[in-house]
């Protein structure tokens, strides 16, 4: 390259730089709210948490969670989408996001349209979980119970749309029962009432249901997910069992409000990369059952990309079973 080559890069790049909003310039100056969809206790918000403080730390101020339940995650979705697209509001979210695209057809959100995407965080299986004294010791006998004359079993979930609430449509379909599907404002909720006994059954997160069906605390049958959870290596997949359309992920992805300069959200991108790479993190998510991304799709475009495809998927499905918001 000649030295006249050179010096025009160099102007080019500071041309480029310079044209760049301050605000982008020294971002972030100031601490980062991470709105989380769902109360304290349930899968999201424990993801949250195991990515906050190495984010924090790459990105040189703190992230502070806010948790704020309701309509299966869009409440927070649409607080989040009216904010500021500043990087100073970020939104975890999942398959909920997607689902609530056709769920709720008057909600004033466009996930594609009032959000940019940061990256991709996680996949995890769910586990087919049950409150700890219910009879059934199998799947088997789970399905068998279930179909007992009389039995009205109840299945707890994190909100109309919400993964559990749609996974347990899937499973009672394919397991050919009735149960009544009961809604809570997240999966902490329904958590505390599966272990007090109110409830049945429920689609749990392998990372919260783990240990507890280890303390006997509850009971799991299956896991709803591509692979086996390491934390209870013996618990099948539905699939193994014969029920292929169980084969589902449960992701999380980062956003941020539509118009959020691509320097900050390259900045966002980088810090979640760095905070996925981290030893600690990673062993965080091994040992929950949850799957990492690879590298390559953990770019703001892969984002767009699965969110555009999870939109589709999870339309047909609320669609056939002519699911409705309450």
């Amino acid at each position: 390259m000649t030295r006249a080559c050179k010096l025009a890069s160099l102007l080019l790049f500071a041309l480029s730089f310079a044209a760049m909003p301050a605000a982008a310039q020294d971002y972030p100056n100031r601490p980062i709210t991470m709105i989380v969809p769902y109360p304290p206790g349930g899968a999201t918000d424990t993801i949250g948490r195991i990515i906050q403080d190495s984010m924090s730390q790459k990105l040189g101020q703190q992230i502070i969670i806010e948790n704020i339940g309701g309509a299966g995650g869009m409440i927070a979705a649409g607080r989040a989408a009216h904010t500021a697209p500043d990087g100073y509001t970020i939104l975890l979210h999942q398959v909920a996001l997607a689902a609530g695209m056709t769920m709720y057809p008057k909600l004033a959100l466009d996930a594609e349209k009032d959000f940019v995407t940061i990256g991709l965080v996680n996949t995890a299986g769910t586990a087919l979980a049950a409150r700890g004294d219910l009879p059934p010791n199998n799947i088997k006998e789970l399905i068998r119970w279930l179909k007992e004359p009389g039995r009205n079993a109840k299945m707890a979930h994190a909100g109309v749309g919400s993964f559990g609430h749609l996974a347990g449509v899937l499973v009672a379909e394919e397991l050919g029962v009735n149960v009544t599907q009961v809604p809570y404002r997240g999966a902490g909720p329904a958590l505390n009432d599966l272990l007090a006994g109110m409830v049945d059954i429920s689609s749990q997160s392998t990372v919260v249901a783990g240990p507890l069906v280890k303390a006997g605390k509850l009971k799991a049958y299956a896991i709803i997910g591509r692979n086996r959870f390491a934390g209870l290596p013996d618990l099948p997949t539905m699939g193994e069992l014969g029920y292929k359309k169980l084969n589902l992920d449960f992701w999380h992805m980062l956003l941020a409000p539509a118009g959020t300069p691509r320097p900050i959200v390259d900045r966002l991108n980088g810090a979640l990369r760095t905070a996925l790479a981290d030893a600690r993190v990673k062993k965080t998510f091994d040992d929950g059952g949850m799957d990492l991304f690879p590298s390559a799709q953990q770019t703001p475009e892969a984002a767009a990309a699965l969110l555009k495809s999870e939109i589709k998927i999870w339309g047909d499905v609320i669609r056939a079973n002519n699911i409705v918001t309450q």
